[in-house]
Formats: structure tokens, C-alpha cells, sequence
């Protein structure tokens, strides 16, 4: 089960935690995590791996960087996964597995982003800033006009969009002034604060000009800078331990996984189906969930998964969803994205006092076609 859970703040690409680098980030919030779930469990649990998620570099293990870089004992292994942006949440997921089929140890787990460092990769002479989602003969676009394609797909118009977006970041807005990111939040190198959410979008919302007009079928298109998700910088991490080492700590815990394959042309629909399989497992429906979390890379795809989970409907989106503001506000950090959820659920759950039984949901969409889902329930 999860007994701590920190993130760091999530920056803008290139902003005040771009002279960190990865391992910088993850080690911040590794730490951090580790100390926490010594002070819930009243004792120092040795680490028995660390497992990260992480889609775009430098290069090497970034987990068992970041366990160096944090200050562990050399004999801490270390094991970095890549799902895209469901990277953190596969990370988790992995940790609860391995718990699960019976090492004793703490696993610290989560994601780690630095888009400020990516490195650009070189083939056949030219640069080029991502790898293949899906291999020659399928379809691979890039995000952005992956939204674009998906909005049409589904209807969902840009006034949709635009007030989607905005509600991230007022629910954001409030969380922050009221001090609920507080405790989540690990400072780095002095940066104590996420650089989002947005002040006066709703007065911009209407002067962003649409970022792939020629995906749109009629020319024009919705999605613009302002509902969608800005790269960032940031990581997340939590610790896991087996629940006969818990000492009584409240905590989250793993009810289970699923992860599922899709279209890659219309990748932003991944978690449908996950989610589905994953309640299907546990017996599980979503009325019995009290809280959502989904990696808002964009309006209209979040907006495309809550309408298939009948979460959006003509009265609006359920207010389970996202309830202190998302990635549209806060900023996409891909690899540590998931794992940030579960560190919002562990919040909104844990340290706000929910009742033993009560149960959150993450989920996350991810490129090449695949969506991530993660059952978690609060014990006391």
C-alpha cells in the first residue's frame, strides 16, 4: 500500500527548474517521499528498488540515477519504465506487483520529466524530437493533431474545450490559494510553487489561434494553446510498502491495474477502455469511486474519455473529476504525469481524512495508442 506521496512543483519547459535535470528532480522527490513514510510507519523501512517512469531522456536508468542522486545506499537498484505519459502510473503499478508477489522491502516509485533537457535524436542525418509511437503502416500523429482529429471524431467544439480548460485552472486556482497543494509539494533548488494555473485565461481564452487548423475537417480547428496542456518539468514519487509494514499508517491501497491497447489514431481514447477493464476485475463501478484523477493533455481528449465513462454529461462534468484543477492548469510533465495523480489522490484522500473503503481512480491516455487505469482504496 502507498504510505507517503510527494511531487515536486511542475515548471514551464525551460523555466525554474530547468537547470535540474532529470535526476535532480527525481531525487527531490524521492527523498521526500522516503522520509515521509519513515514518520507514517514510525520507523526506517529499507528501499528494495525504485521504479520510474520516464518517456524522453537523457538517457541511462533514470531511476537508478535518481536513487544515487537521493542519497540511498549503493545497493539500491533501480528500473525506469516507459509507457509515455502513462509512464508514472505503469511505474506505480509495477511497485504494487512486486509487493504484491512478496518482497518485504519499501519500493519507491513514480516518474520523472525534464523537457528542458530531452536530448533531440538523430536518424539518417536529420533531428527529429520523438521516437515512432506505432511502426510504419500505422498511423502515428502527433499529439496535438491526435486532439484535433479526436474533437472532430466525437463533436466536441472549441466553446467545450475552452470552458473545460478554464475549469481546470479556476478549481486549480482555488486549491492553491486555500494551501492544498502544500503538503504534496517537495521545494526544489528554491522553487516552492507550481508555475500554473493561468491568471485571466478566461479573458484569453478567445484570442488563441487554433494550433492545427489543417487537421480540422472544415479548416478552422479548436484546440489551441489555451486548451491544452503546457510541457513541463517535474516529478512525483510514493512509497509502497507491504501492508503488514504499515504500523497503522493510513494509506492507499492498490486495488488494481489495467492497461489497454487502442487505435493509434485516436490514442487520446486509451483510458475507456482501460478503466472498463480494470472495474470489470474488481467488481468495482464508478459510482463506487469518490475520486478521479486523468492526465488532462487536452480538453478535448479528457473531455472524449469523461463523455465515454459518462462522466461529462448536459449538466457537466462530475465534480469527482480533477476537483483541484489538472494538467491543463499545472502543466504536463509526461513521465511523472500518473504518478501525480496518485500523489493528487493520496491529497484529496488521505491527508484530507476520507473514511477507510473510500476509493480513488487515475488514469491516463498515452501515445502510440493505450490507455493506463489504477484502482486505489483509503486504509486506516
Amino acid at each position: 500500500m502507498i504510505v507517503a506521496a510527494r511531487r515536486t512543483p511542475i515548471s514551464t519547459a525551460g523555466g525554474r527548474l530547468s537547470r535540474f535535470g532529470v535526476e535532480g528532480l527525481a531525487a527531490a522527490a524521492l527523498r521526500s517521499a522516503a522520509a515521509d513514510a519513515a514518520i507514517a510507519t514510525g520507523r526506517d523501512i529499507a528501499v528494495g528498488d525504485v521504479i520510474l517512469g520516464n518517456c524522453m531522456g537523457p538517457g541511462g536508468n533514470i531511476a537508478r540515477l535518481g536513487a544515487l542522486a537521493a542519497g540511498f545506499d549503493l545497493t539500491v537498484p533501480g528500473m525506469t519504465v516507459d509507457r509515455q505519459c502513462g509512464s508514472g502510473l505503469a511505474a506505480v503499478a509495477t511497485a504494487a506487483d512486486a509487493i504484491r508477489a512478496g518482497e518485504a522491502r519499501m519500493i519507491l516509485a513514480g516518474g520523472a520529466e525534464s523537457a528542458s533537457t530531452a536530448p533531440l535524436r538523430i536518424a539518417d542525418g536529420r533531428a527529429y524530437p520523438r521516437a515512432a509511437f506505432a511502426p510504419a503502416g500505422f498511423p502515428d500523429p502527433e499529439m496535438g493533431p491526435a486532439a484535433e482529429a479526436l474533437a472532430a471524431h466525437d463533436d466536441i467544439d472549441r466553446g467545450a474545450q475552452d470552458a473545460y480548460a478554464l475549469r481546470s485552472h479556476n478549481l486549480a486556482r482555488a486549491a492553491e490559494l486555500s494551501g492544498r497543494f502544500d503538503a504534496e509539494i517537495v521545494p526544489v533548488g528554491g522553487v516552492h510553487h507550481d508555475d500554473g494555473p493561468r491568471d485571466g485565461l478566461e479573458r484569453m481564452l478567445s484570442r488563441f489561434a487554433p494550433l492545427h487548423p489543417g487537421q480540422a475537417p472544415d479548416g478552422v480547428g479548436t484546440v489551441t494553446a489555451g486548451n491544452s496542456c503546457r510541457i513541463s518539468d517535474g516529478a512525483a514519487a510514493v512509497a509502497l510498502v507491504p501492508a503488514s509494514a504499515r504500523r497503522g499508517a493510513p494509506g492507499l491501497a492498490v486495488i488494481g491495474h489495467a492497461t489497454v491497447g487502442c487505435d493509434p489514431a485516436l490514442p487520446g481514447v486509451g483510458p475507456v477502455a482501460a478503466v472498463e477493464r480494470l472495474l470489470g476485475m474488481t467488481r468495482v463501478t464508478l459510482d463506487d469511486v469518490a475520486a478521479i484523477e486523468i492526465v488532462e493533455a487536452f480538453a478535448a481528449q479528457a473531455l472524449a474519455v469523461l463523455g465515454r465513462l459518462g462522466l461529462r454529461t448536459g449538466e457537466g462534468i462530475d465534480p469527482r473529476v480533477c476537483a483541484d484543477g489538472g494538467a491543463l492548469a499545472l502543466g504536463h510533465p509526461w513521465g511523472a504525469s500518473g504518478a501525480i495523480g496518485i500523489v493528487r489522490l493520496f491529497s484529496r484522500l488521505v491527508r484530507s481524512g476520507a473514511p477507510a473503503g473510500t476509493r480513488g481512480l487515475a488514469m491516463a491516455a498515452v501515445g502510440g495508442g493505450m490507455g493506463v487505469a489504477l484502482l486505489v482504496e483509503v486504509v486506516r
